[in-house]
């Protein structure tokens, strides 16, 4: 490989437009075309967030006593996420970069709250569903931590008795997921947290896809189970907003039932000699872009707001599974517990629903393909209102063109 000259600078317009010229095949996630890693709630909001982010970019949230507007803002959104959850006084948590670092958080704390209380382990493990995020599997490679995976059970659901048998004195975490990503479906979290109540460890709830839109779908007056720190023994949970809470890429929650239990996701150290280094997350030096997008947006939009694009969302999410459910060649995995969906196809010898995706894609829609079982996997968001009947007609169109087709399977792409 030979390396690349940068060569002389060129003018403003020029870099510009070199960077646009470069985009022109990337997905259309701005005009709704796209079931994944990108979420709108309208043009105003999104330019609402892209200018709070620029405003912000440059300044450090490494130390907020530097910017107090950071440190105010940050406070400020998480204590709207610690209401969402229905923590209480003495709830706390820190922004963090998305759901990744979140998750490999939770993990971190688990361990060093078991080192805290002089718990000798030699082979620390989580126990977690088969469906929970991959992030979690990153969180123990990175901290020497077993996963100890379980089978879900026959509705996609965490098997508590199963998860109950793989525990053992080693445990330091039990995970579910509300809801968990690949068929949408909501764990039993209020088992799950008794499980972990009963030894005396942490309980995490993933709900970086459902945090926002399971709280307001509540408020909308839809049945939902338990899922927060309503659960006894619950211990921390992690929210996106650069999803659902349609904040600028890079904003994430990781709250924690109290202050201690919050201590033991953050790092401090003297042990150089620069003096007493801080962190509260993975990250040092990071932008406060993403601190003044989620505040700009969550104050823009407000409770009123989320309601409005929650019912959308949710809305457009029953018709696309109600379609699907009525389709003879199509199979829904799951019913939809707030706003993701997988289907996959009746009959495999006949459709490949990877060949559905890419005939999909080649109308100039995006989204996820998974396995197993092979799914296509749809994150509908409130975008998509307007885009509904067409997207179902498409998908109609797409079914009949790829009978015996062989779908490419591509890189299974999943939520960031």
């Amino acid at each position: 490989m030979s390396i690349r000259a940068l060569g002389n600078g060129q003018p403003v317009d020029q870099v510009l437009a070199s960077m646009e010229a470069m985009r022109t095949d990337d997905v259309r996630w701005r005009d709704g075309k796209c079931f994944t890693l990108a979420y709108s709630a309208g043009p105003e909001a999104l330019a609402l967030a892209e200018e709070a982010y620029r405003r912000f970019s440059g300044e450090n949230a490494l130390n907020t006593a530097a910017f107090p507007s950071l440190r105010a803002m940050q406070q400020d959104v998480v204590d709207t996420a610690c209401g969402w959850v229905h923590g209480d006084d003495n709830t706390a948590g820190f922004m963090t970069s998305g759901g990744t670092e979140s998750l490999v958080l939770a993990v971190r704390a688990a361990q060093k709250r078991a080192q805290r209380e002089g718990r000798n382990l030699s082979n620390m493990n989580v126990v977690l569903p088969s469906s929970a995020h991959a992030a979690l599997e990153k969180g123990a490679d990175y901290f020497q931590v077993e996963s100890r995976r379980v089978a879900v059970g026959a509705d996609w659901r965490a098997d508590v008795n199963a998860m109950s048998n793989a525990i053992d004195d080693e445990t330091i975490l039990v995970v579910g997921s509300a809801p968990q990503y690949p068929q949408g479906v909501l764990d039993p979290i209020d088992e799950l947290a008794s499980l972990a109540k009963e030894r005396n460890i942490n309980c995490h709830v993933d709900a970086c896809m459902g945090g926002v839109t399971l709280t307001y779908l509540e408020r909308l007056g839809e049945p939902i189970d338990p899922w927060d720190f309503r659960c006894d023994g619950v211990t921390s949970i992690s929210i996106d907003l650069h999803k659902y809470g349609y904040t600028s890429k890079g904003s994430g929650v990781l709250v924690h039932r109290n202050k201690q239990l919050r201590s033991d996701q953050t790092f401090i150290t003297n042990n150089w000699l620069g003096g007493m280094y801080g962190s509260s997350g993975i990250l040092g030096t990071k932008s406060g872009g993403p601190i003044a997008s989620s505040w700009a947006v969550m104050h823009h939009l407000g409770d009123d707001g989320y309601m409005r694009v929650t019912r959308s969302a949710r809305e457009s999410t029953l018709r696309i599974a109600q379609h699907i459910q009525n389709h003879p060649a199509l199979e829904l995995r799951a019913q939809p517990v707030s706003t993701l969906l997988s289907f996959g196809v009746t009959d495999v010898n006949r459709h490949d629903v990877f060949a559905i995706a890419d005939t999909l894609i080649s109308y100039g829609w995006y989204m996820d393909r998974q396995t197993p079982p092979d799914s296509v996997h749809l994150t509908v968001n409130a975008v998509h209102a307007p885009l509904v009947d067409e997207f179902l007609a498409d998908l109609d169109r797409a079914v009949i063109e790829s009978v015996g087709g062989n779908g490419t399977v591509g890189a299974y792409a999943t939520t960031e």
